[in-house]
């Protein structure tokens, strides 16, 4: 197996037998359930466990109730997708959830329980109490036993701080990858048999997102750039609840806060979720986000109020260790007042078309976990179908390729070629351009959008691609020019497919096609 690279030539070319970029839990559980046969290299753009799956906290929903079944898992995920997703995907991922738990508490995850039964909470859209979780920190759990199991299997190479740019295709193959090594500033090559995309959302196109500062687009722009189909884009899920300070940066407010009885309220204390839906703060979140964002508009407020201190503050500090830890430091203690709270951007619901297996349209090229479009989500996800999905198309997908010969990629890529460009002495313009992409997705491409919004963004993101493509190719790569260029592409796809929807349907949400379209279907860019 390939010894990590020693940096010793200026142009590095590693081959293994799958190339895994991205170290979220889609990533870490697929490079598990590959054959210990088999060389893997995984390929962490930051630090391993600096992903959104670290910092999701609800859970992971399953099946695990004797008073829950299958079908009202399957139903509830439906009618939240609002008619969009693909019913067979969603019964193979509800069936394959208890396996999916059961797999994790093999890798070392503890699943918060009472006695001898899961605790399990609620969250929008679900029926029944079915989100298995570790306190409010599932996420990072499952993140650091999963990493830990990796770290012990000798056929798997970890290379962290490495930013994918490009897919290395030839006829319709795949056959690896261009990846800068961020410590060297050099381009390596990856070569291998098959290559799985597990590298996230999207949601940092977005001036505000719950999202780390990893979400910037990568693989559905490196996936559109090699010819992939990217499916339903417009449906951005914006997360109702993140905490509203200055030195917040976001923080979420896990939805299992209103899954407990939590209340939102005006400064006044007036509770409003009624007028919307009669569902109340158990509404899916497309209706939450944007109820909050129009009592926001309408009062003209900088945010509304989540109240959970009724809970008491023992019972609080064992629910949601995370959530009052982080808050005290902002002292804001919510076993005594309420939280205030602003949307903000969290979910990519589409991607890289994918069947049950991964697979994309491009031969030996999989995705998987939210990078991927599986089908199950539709219109708008589910709360804590996200990890489920992750898991279980991370297992399918290994599936797949233990199940198979690899036979040595045909075609033959040259290093990459530097030599025609100089180092910028401008990098103020990357930072410009990366600023004014979000900030005009967030006030054009929001919660709420129109014609003439989507049509200036499109517009204006025209001209910064062209900006981008010339600076890119004047100038040495670097980490923030990669993530510029896929920031730009992701945002002219999401506006693409935004402006080819005319109607209103889960997540997005267009005031002048308020209502939804007796023609199902599903956006292909």
């Amino acid at each position: 197996m390939p010894k990590q690279a020693k940096y010793s030539s200026p142009h590095e070319q590693h081959q293994f037998d799958v190339l895994i970029i991205g170290t979220g839990s889609a990533g870490l559980m697929s490079a598990l359930q590959l054959s210990r046969h088999l060389s893997v290299a995984l390929i962490a753009k930051d630090e391993a466990l600096e992903g959104s799956s670290f910092y999701a906290q609800g859970g992971i929903s399953a099946v695990l109730d004797a008073h829950d079944n299958f079908e009202v898992h399957v139903a509830d995920t439906l009618s939240t997708a609002a008619g969009l997703a693909d019913e067979a995907a969603v019964k193979f991922m509800v069936k394959n959830a208890p396996a999916a738990i059961s797999s994790l508490e093999s890798s070392g995850v503890r699943f918060t329980k009472d006695s001898n039964n899961y605790h399990l909470t609620t969250e929008g859209g679900h029926t029944n109490r079915r989100v298995a979780h570790v306190a409010d920190k599932t996420g990072q759990s499952i993140q650091v036993n999963l990493l830990d199991n990796v770290k012990q299997c000798k056929n798997i190479t970890l290379f962290e701080n490495y930013i994918a740019i490009d897919l290395l295709i030839k006829d319709g193959q795949c056959s690896g990858a261009y990846i800068l090594n961020k410590s060297t500033h050099q381009v390596e090559s990856f070569v291998a048999y098959k290559t799985i995309l597990a590298t996230g959302g999207a949601s940092k196109v977005y001036l505000y997102t719950s999202n780390p500062d990893t979400s910037t687009g990568d693989g559905i722009a490196m996936a559109s750039r090699a010819g992939c189909h990217i499916m339903n884009m417009e449906f951005a899920q914006f997360h109702p609840t993140c905490l509203y300070h200055p030195h917040a940066k976001s923080f979420l407010i896990s939805e299992t806060i209103r899954g407990e009885g939590g209340k939102l309220h005006l400064p006044n204390g007036e509770t409003f979720m009624h007028k919307y839906d009669e569902r109340g703060e158990l509404a899916p979140r497309d209706i939450v986000a944007r109820a909050i964002d129009s009592e926001m508009k309408s009062g003209g407020l900088d945010c509304v109020y989540l109240d959970i201190s009724f809970k008491g503050k023992n019972w609080i500090q064992k629910h949601f260790p995370t959530i009052y830890n982080k808050c005290q430091t902002f002292s804001i203690d919510i076993s005594k007042t309420s939280m205030p709270v602003v949307p903000s951007a969290h979910y990519t619901c589409g991607g890289i078309d994918t069947d049950l297996k991964g697979l994309t349209n491009i031969s030996n090229l999989y995705a998987i976990g939210e990078v991927a479009h599986t089908g199950v989500h539709g219109a708008n996800r589910m709360a804590s179908n996200s990890l489920l999905e992750c898991i279980v198309f991370a297992k399918s997908c290994a599936q797949d390729i233990n199940q198979q010969v690899l036979a040595p990629p045909h075609c033959k890529f040259d290093p990459w070629d530097a030599s025609r460009v100089a180092p910028s002495k401008e990098k103020v313009v990357v930072t410009h351009l990366w600023d004014e992409v979000r900030l005009i997705m967030w006030n054009f491409v929001g919660i709420v959008r129109s014609d003439r919004r989507l049509n200036y963004a499109q517009q204006r993101l025209e001209q910064i691609e062209k900006e981008v493509d010339e600076y890119y190719s004047l100038y040495l790569i670097s980490s923030d020019l990669v993530e510029l260029r896929n920031l730009v592409r992701t945002a002219q796809i999401i506006i693409k497919s935004a402006l080819s929807r005319k109607e209103s349907r889960g997540l997005h949400y267009n005031e002048d096609h308020p209502n939804q379209s007796d023609s199902i279907k599903n956006t292909i860019i």
